[in-house]
């Protein structure tokens, strides 16, 4: 973790929290069984695996936060992205302790009827990263804007191409289920870039050939990564059998980026290609510097993290419950784009900005 770039984001977090909470500082008297102000409050932090550096880096960032505010944390994490199972017992857990709320990062719907459960039992549940879907299965969600977050390298992809005919690789996250950080990226990347997408909750329905906002397009292979580096690498081989003359790779995130990256490095096609890419960590906009990757949306896991903790260690204590952004069913902690290839109309932030608000 970087934490020399924590203090100016948090500046940014406590500004945050004062809108979000603000309420709570001079809120009613509070439920019974609020708890008192010295004692310790029980929070379990479930994320999709404790391997991805996004997640490493929200894990610590809570154990921080969970100091300040005299909270008792627990970390558990699915085995692996998708590993639904592990978090249903992660939750099953914090019921049985008596926590007073979750914070989790949803490995899909699987986790739906543990998360009621949760909630039926007198515990807030908290989102990051990933709302569920629906969004009523939790109490709120702390979230980038992932449409936001794909619409703006979709849009920076198209001012790249400048009319030429773009072949497109989708590296998604999965094919066997649904989650909505997962449509919600590779559908914003395709409405940034210009193709009509039809149901926008679903991967993979656009039509495979057509125009763009600037030319012609070719979509030729929608695969799953896992959202791993060996998954970006094998999906980009996959993709590479399918059609050789790929210039376009949408990935999931960077980990995904950079296994694509190295199968296309491997068939001798890198340098003729655009890879982009969603998450803004350290190492991700290292390779963006480096040229790996061309462009990539930063998203905030320690402010969502942040948030999170305060706002439970807020509503234990008798305080007010959050609210989601004004038009938005979830609590947007911001998004931007990070390239040092500028594209008029499109707002985004250097490599030198972006490694000054990274993490991991």
């Amino acid at each position: 973790m970087r934490f020399f770039a924590r203090t100016a984001r948090f500046g940014a977090v406590a500004a945050g929290l004062t809108g979000l909470l603000a309420a709570a500082a001079c809120g009613g008297s509070g439920s019974d069984d609020a708890a008192s102000s010295t004692e310790k409050v029980g929070v379990s932090l479930i994320t999709k695996d404790s391997t991805n550096p996004f997640f490493v880096a929200m894990q610590k960032g809570a154990k921080e936060d969970a100091t300040k505010n005299d909270v008792d944390l627990t970390v558990a994490s699915g085995k692996a992205d998708g590993d639904e199972q592990g978090q249903v017992q992660a939750i099953e857990n914090a019921i049985a302790k008596g926590q007073k709320g979750i914070l989790i990062t949803p490995n899909g719907p699987g986790v739906n009827s543990a998360i009621k459960k949760a909630r039926d039992a007198g515990l807030f549940v908290i989102a990051l990263d990933t709302p569920p879907d629906p969004a009523d299965t939790v109490d709120i969600t702390f979230a980038t804007d992932n449409f936001e977050a794909g619409k703006l390298i979709g849009q920076w992809t198209g001012k790249q191409l400048a009319g030429k005919p773009a072949t497109i690789a989708m590296l998604d996250l999965f094919n066997d289920k649904v989650v909505s950080v997962d449509y919600n990226r590779d559908q914003g990347f395709l409405t940034g870039l210009g193709v009509d997408v039809k149901d926008a909750k679903k991967n993979g329905d656009e039509d495979k050939t057509g125009s763009y906002g600037g030319g012609s397009y070719t979509i030729a292979c929608n695969e799953p990564t896992q959202g791993a580096e060996d998954g970006g690498r094998s999906a980009m081989e996959n993709c590479l059998t399918k059609n050789s003359n790929i210039n376009v790779v949408y990935t999931i995130n960077e980990p995904a980026a950079v296994g694509a990256y190295n199968a296309l490095k491997a068939a001798g096609k890198a340098k003729d290609v655009l890879i982009v890419s969603v998450d803004g960590g350290c190492a991700g906009v290292k390779s963006v510097k480096d040229g790996v990757i061309g462009a990539t949306s930063q998203q905030y896991p320690l402010k969502m993290a942040a948030l999170g903790v305060e706002a439970i260690a807020k509503i234990a204590r008798g305080g007010d419950k959050p609210k989601t952004t004004e038009g938005l069913d979830f609590f947007n902690t911001g998004v931007a784009l990070v390239t040092d290839k500028t594209s008029d109309g499109v707002t985004s932030i250097d490599t030198t900005k972006g490694t000054s608000l990274c993490w991991g």
